[in-house]
Parts: C-alpha cells; structure tokens; sequence
C-alpha cells in the first residue's frame, strides 16, 4: 500500500540546501523506525512531499500497523493513503476511482478535488469537471456542491501516474528527530518531565534520558519505562543512552548541611550540574526540564536563574508558560499520563519555609558547605542504558515485601525519613528500639546493623519505606518488612 506524506509546514520557509537537509533527515528516520518495528518500507524523496509504500500486502493488519507509525513520526503534517496507476484518459481514472467513492455518494452531494503537477493537455479544473460529471451519471446522488459538500473525493495527478485518496490522516507535525541536534532531558516520572521531553523530540530533537535516583530501584523502573515509550513511540529512529545518577550522597549533604530554605534549589543546582557534564560527554548541547514559572518555590524567576547559572550549556522549559492542567491534558494525550499516576513518590529534598528569592550569595554559602567532590562522584557511580534494552532491564518481577501494622517481640524500628521531619514528629515506642537511618542512607549502612534482628521500615506514607525494603531484599537482606501502624 502507498502513502503520499506531506511535510511539516515551516519547511517551505527554508532554502534549498536547509530543505533538502531536513527531507533526507525525515526519508532516514522513517527507514530507522520500520526497521525498529520490524516492517518493509520504501521511500521516494520529493520536493513537496514523500511517497512511501509500505509492506508487501494491502492487509487490514498492515495497514494498522502503518497508519500508527505514521501518525507519531516528527517531521510528517499529515498523509493520505492513496491507489496509484497510470492512465493515459480520465475513463482509466474513473475505473479506479468509481468503485472506492461512487457507492458513498447516493442521497448526499459532493465535490471533486484535483491537484495536478507536470505538463498536461488540461487544466485542474478541466478534470475536475470531466471526472466529476462521470460520477454524477454513473452513480445515484443529490448533486455537486462545491462549497459544502457531503462527500469530497480527492485525486492528484503527476505526469501521467494518478493517485486516488482512499483515507486521511493527520500527522504529529514538529520537525524530523535530530534535525535540531541532541539535547539531554531530565526525566523524574511526573507529568510535567514526560511532556517537556515529547515536545522536545517533537521539535526535533534528539534526546537522551538522565534520572537522579534518590528513592530506590521501584522509582527507577518506573521511570524508565516511562522513558521507553515516550522513545520507542515518537523517537524510535534514534539511538539514545538512558542515565542513571546515584544521588543519595547529595542528598543526604543537602539535608544535614543547607539551610531549609534554599535545599530545593540546591538540589536542583546539583542535577543540573551533573547534567550539563554528562550531556557534554554525550554531545549534547541543551538540557530539557518540565519547570514552569511559579509552579513551585525553586521555579520562581530568582530560583530558575539561579539553577541556570551553574549549567555548561542552555537550559531548555518548554513547559515555561504552561498551566498545569494544560500539563496534565497533554499527558493523557501523548500516553504519559498514567505513568505519571502510578509513579511512586517519596520523601524527597522539601524545603521548609523554602526561600522564593534567595540571594545568589546565600545559595552559595549553604551549597559550599557540601564535599566539593560531589558532583565528579556522581558521574564516575552513573550507569549507561542504551534505552532499547530496558524492556528486559526492567522485566524482573518486584520482589515482595511483608507490611505489617503490629509488630513482634524483638522487632527493631527502622525510621528511614528524612532527619527533619523526624525532628519535627518522632517516633516514640516504648516496646521496641527505634533507629533513625534516613532513607539517602540505608543502601550504604544497612550492612552495619545487627544481622541477627528483623527491621520494621517506616515513613509517614509507607512507600519510600517500600522501597527501600525491597531494595534491601533485592541485596539478599531478608530480615526487613514494613511498618504501617494502624
């Protein structure tokens, strides 16, 4: 079956050599994709448009399958699935053209559309009006209505080939993936990360994926599946690295050495620290985020500047301006939405009384008082993915974890929150011990503990206990559960 795509609009704004540049991008990453989704495809490069014939067969399978890659490649406004042959009368037109759109037409109105390219003996409008007037005698109707019609049947003609529309379709627009270069997204799960990092691939971009894991392996397999589908949906013509960052260590500095009302940005001067060198190692030239303006303390005009300036290249929100429910909405439309629901939260870097306009002085004060080695540690414990393997990276089952609201006799009581909000509300048991271990912690001091006891993980929601217990029983420690008290 056939295809005639049309290219996205701002191409016809271009020059000669930018528009050819950014066709044979486009013709590339369709050959990328069908190769990736395992389907025969053939490209014909034209100046205005391409002609794709896809597959060997004109099954309804093939054509699904089709229609669903063609619709999330970047680069394509919209394409028309179309029967072409050759004629040399406009009766051999109509042979073709009668049987798919005449039986539509009893008891509506139509119009005929031709779009014709090449030296011809006739006009657009002649073959309109010829080829019209054999649907009008052939098959029943109410008659032509050029200007709103029932029923529209599409031709074009080009030398002496024809092409008769059979369906419709509308593309995603944007530019083709890597024409605008290569760009790095911090990726955390929610929504606004998902849909900051599709409209950067939707702009072109070529995108790699890092996460800062503070949490355990339960958020990082969310977010990486996530990463997946936004890739293997929309970019899938490209080849990107998935990064992930241990970030307990910094963590855990922020928490014990900052002042409460800059740790957010502080936090987020880190990763954009560690982001700008590994997009640098990756030839990246701009990091994505999903912050808008005033959608949090650090995101605030004084807390973006002071973010941006610690970064070796751009830092790029698409997201800037948004609304959060526009956010949202975006989400459920590009598929990202439910990961963002089901993504686990945990009792992360919150700021008490966070500081909305802090100095840059102040920021660099608190942020001095951590390891200056920080950042190059960071980089040398992070781990490469190349993204197309994390189906099977991420395929093992979760591990089980017993929860349990009482507890037995000799049960220790791991509090793994932050130091902060144990200061603020501490857990008191008078039957059994009670051991603060921040959670940024545990996976680097749990081997001091008594191995001979059981721990109870608790926090205040259950699940940065949750997940830290299973990533201790993934380490072989199964003396741990989780305390939920009733």
């Amino acid at each position: 079956m056939k295809f005639i795509l049309r290219l996205f609009p701002e191409i016809s704004i271009k020059s000669r050599p930018v528009r050819n540049r950014l066709i044979k991008v486009l013709t590339q990453n369709l050959m990328n994709v069908a190769a990736n989704h395992d389907f025969v495809i053939k490209v014909q490069p034209q100046w205005d448009k391409l002609i794709v014939s896809v597959g060997e067969d004109d099954s309804d399978k093939t054509r699904t399958m089709a229609v669903r890659e063609l619709s999330r490649i970047p680069g394509i406004h919209s394409f028309l699935e179309v029967k072409e042959f050759n004629f040399e009368k406009f009766e051999d037109i109509f042979e073709v053209a009668g049987p798919i759109y005449g039986p539509l037409l009893e008891g509506k109105t139509f119009a005929l559309r031709v779009r014709r390219r090449g030296n011809h003996s006739f006009t657009s409008q002649e073959a309109e009006r010829m080829i019209g007037g054999m649907f009008k005698a052939h098959y029943p109707n109410n008659g032509v209505s050029l200007n709103n019609p029932d029923i529209t049947i599409n031709l074009e003609i080009e030398q002496d080939k024809a092409f008769v529309i059979t369906n419709k379709y509308q593309g995603l627009g944007g530019y083709p993936v890597g024409s605008q270069g290569a760009a790095l997204t911090l990726i955390s799960g929610g929504f606004d990360s998902g849909v900051s990092t599709y409209k950067a691939i939707h702009r072109g971009m070529k995108v790699h994926y890092i996460f800062f894991n503070m949490g355990g392996t339960a958020h990082e397999i969310g977010v990486k599946q996530e990463s997946y589908f936004i890739w293997d949906r929309f970019a899938s013509s490209h080849k990107v690295k998935f990064i992930t960052i241990p970030f307990e260590k910094i963590v855990g500095q922020i928490l014990e050495r900052t002042h409460h009302g800059v740790r957010g940005v502080i936090l987020k001067r880190m990763m954009v620290r560690v982001a700008s060198k590994v997009a640098s190692r990756l030839n990246a030239e701009a990091l994505i985020t999903g912050e808008a303006v005033g959608q949090v303390s650090s995101q605030t005009l004084t807390n973006l500047n002071h973010i941006d300036n610690v970064s070796e290249c751009i830092v790029l929100r698409p997201l800037a301006m948004e609304d959060k429910q526009d956010i949202v909405d975006k989400a459920w439309e590009i598929g990202t939405a439910g990961f963002a629901e089901s993504m686990p939260e945990y009792c992360g870097v919150i700021s008490d009384h966070p500081n909305v306009c802090p100095s840059s002085s102040f920021v660099e004060e608190e942020e001095a008082k951590m390891d200056a080695n920080l950042v190059e540690d960071a980089i040398e414990r992070a781990s490469h993915l190349d993204i197309k393997a994390i189906p099977e990276n991420t395929s093992k089952l979760e591990v089980e974890v017993e929860t349990v609201s009482e507890l037995n006799f000799g049960d220790v009581i791991l509090d793994v929150r932050s130091p902060d909000d144990a200061l603020k509300a501490p857990l008191k048991d008078d039957n059994h011990t009670v051991i603060e271990l921040p959670f940024y912690k545990v996976a680097s001091e749990f081997d001091k503990l008594d191995e001979i006891k059981t721990y109870a993980l608790y926090c205040d929601q259950g699940v940065m206990s949750l997940m830290q217990a299973r990533e201790l029983k993934e380490k072989g420690h199964h003396n741990v559960k989780v305390y939920r008290p009733k």
